[in-house]
């Protein structure tokens, strides 16, 4: 049986890596990654002047492509990592951005805001950490406005045997190798059994559908590596 971590484990792990996160994920994709979250805002379709949220913004790459793509509103990152949002409001300063920014320290299971609050969601390697899926797509969906949109971006576990067995050499041999010269091998080492207990696209678009949505698609990008999962309330 799979060890699942606890939430505050997983809170511990991403505060411990949030001065070197940025560093980690530009090494790890060769900067392909500002392309995935690109895609991501392009796809939860954030509305000019309207209220987007960016659920596990982590140091706030796709907060800021959000506020890029928007003109006027407001968008709200939030991350359970006070670490990761320090990292965040560090990187916003200088920044020329069309809409404003509010940074929260919250928990996507238990989300502070109404019902029906905001025109657009993302959430960006966040789901797969989350200790309870289900409710999170629930809490998600709760505060989206009706017919609005959220695009989620997370790592997978390839369906083909051969990219799956390349990507878990890759993990072994360059992620936890890049983690130990850095220091944080231990908390990256979590990745590979997070990925064996994450559900496949198929089977998050029924999540999907047992939360509410009315619409569910999933697009895998890389041979199956990545994932994006847009859902419609």
């Amino acid at each position: 049986m799979n060890f699942v971590p606890k939430s505050e484990e997983v809170k511990t792990l991403f505060n411990q890596i949030a001065p070197v996160y940025d560093q980690m994920n530009d090494g790890l994709s060769f900067g392909i990654h500002r392309i995935w979250k690109a895609m991501t805002v392009k796809w939860s379709n954030p509305r000019n002047g309207g209220l987007a949220l960016d659920l596990c913004c982590g140091s706030g790459d796709i907060t800021f492509l959000t506020a890029k793509q928007m003109k006027g509103g407001k968008v709200i990152g939030v991350d359970f990592s006070c670490q990761l949002l320090t990292e965040a409001k560090k990187k916003q300063a200088g920044k020329s951005l069309a809409s404003d920014i509010e940074w929260l320290e919250a928990n996507v299971l238990d989300l502070p805001f109404e019902d029906n609050s905001f025109d657009s969601v993302t959430m960006g390697y966040g789901l797969r950490n989350v200790i309870d899926i289900p409710r999170c797509l629930q809490e998600i969906r709760r505060v989206l406005k009706p017919s609005a949109k959220v695009a989620i971006l997370d790592f997978h576990k390839p369906e083909a045997d051969w990219v799956a067995n390349s990507q878990k050499w890759y993990l072994d041999n360059v992620v936890v190798r890049m983690a130990d010269f850095l220091n944080i091998k231990a908390e990256y080492e979590y990745i590979y059994p997070s990925l064996e207990r994450f559900p496949n696209g198929k089977q998050q678009i029924n999540l999907a559908f047992e939360a509410g949505f009315s619409h569910a698609i999933h697009y895998p990008l890389l041979g199956g590596i990545m994932g994006i999962l847009v859902l419609t309330k």
